[in-house]
């Protein structure tokens, strides 16, 4: 694992250097290969038509919105970005689940606001909608991450578009917090070590931990609040999964955490990171010289 780990890591930096400024495209690259690549090939209970009308919505539903309010610079990035997301990781048996999930992510975007940013991240509130609303939806377990090779190259490909994000240390505190609880419980238990790695196999929580927990615009502007923040979803996903004995322990955890955010960024004031540049905004009721008033809807 360590050595497939260093190869990939060493490849991916390569790759990266040649990649657009944008954090954006290379997360919609590496997701989209992810879906190609894992889900497609190795998870059957994703069909085709269920994909594409998700992304028909999402993008019906992101055009919508900003025609609707009037917004101007703002793209469809985020929103294949969210619609990836949810092919990756929503499963249903009928064909309405997915793109009734994406059209609620994406409009809770525009809808559902504090500081200047979108409160919750689209695609675990779409998740979240989909196995909450839905009847026979559920959340892929994510197998197709199983394989070592497979696993190594999903943390590469993370951590470069983490870092890209300027949020690796939130992918970094959350693996750490969560999976040394994990050890403890094993440990505490006297289980085998089999159990642990186990864990580390699950695609889900690596997609978890490099594409939602560290999405720059619903994490805390300041490192040290995406730190605590971080951890406070790390320790509730932990109790949720092995304390209450209930499944999709992640997902819940980072929606149900989510009203944390606004009050960390108003304790710790931080400027606010932007997409376009990767650079960072002034903290929130603050305005950039050359910016209006709706740049904060970019992407």
């Amino acid at each position: 694992m360590t050595a497939a780990l260093h190869d990939a890591i060493r490849m991916a930096r390569s790759v990266a250097t040649r990649l657009p400024r944008d954090a954006r495209m290379v997360q919609i690259l590496f997701l989209a290969v992810l879906l190609g690549a894992g889900a497609l090939v190795r998870d059957f209970t994703l069909r085709p038509e269920q994909m594409a009308l998700t992304f028909a919505a999402g993008l019906a539903t992101q055009l919508a919105c900003v025609r609707a309010l009037g917004l101007h610079r703002v793209g469809i990035l985020s929103a294949l970005i969210t619609c990836l997301g949810l092919s990756i990781l929503l499963r249903a048996d009928g064909l309405w689940a997915h793109p009734l999930a994406a059209t609620l992510a994406i409009a809770s975007k525009f809808s559902i606001r504090a500081g200047g940013k979108h409160l919750f991240n689209p695609g675990n509130l779409g998740v979240i909608a989909g196995v909450a609303l839905i009847p026979g939806a559920w959340i892929s377990p994510g197998q197709w991450g199983s394989d070592i090779a497979y696993a190594a190259w999903f943390v590469a490909l993370g951590a470069v578009v983490s870092s890209r994000a300027r949020r690796l240390d939130t992918s970094w505190v959350f693996l750490v917090c969560y999976l040394g609880l994990v050890a403890a419980r094993v440990v505490w238990l006297g289980y085998d070590w089999a159990v642990f790695m186990h864990q580390l196999e699950s695609g889900a929580l690596l997609l978890f931990a490099f594409f939602m927990i560290s999405d720059p615009m619903t994490t805390p502007d300041h490192r040290g609040a995406r730190i605590v923040h971080a951890a406070v979803v790390a320790a509730a996903a932990f109790a949720w999964q092995f304390a209450l004995f209930l499944p999709n322990g992640l997902v819940w955890a980072l929606f149900i955490a989510t009203p944390l955010v606004p009050l960390l960024d108003r304790v710790f004031r931080a400027e606010r990171f932007n997409w376009r540049d990767n650079r960072a905004l002034p903290p929130s009721g603050a305005q950039a010289p050359g910016t209006t008033a709706t740049s904060g809807l970019k992407g």
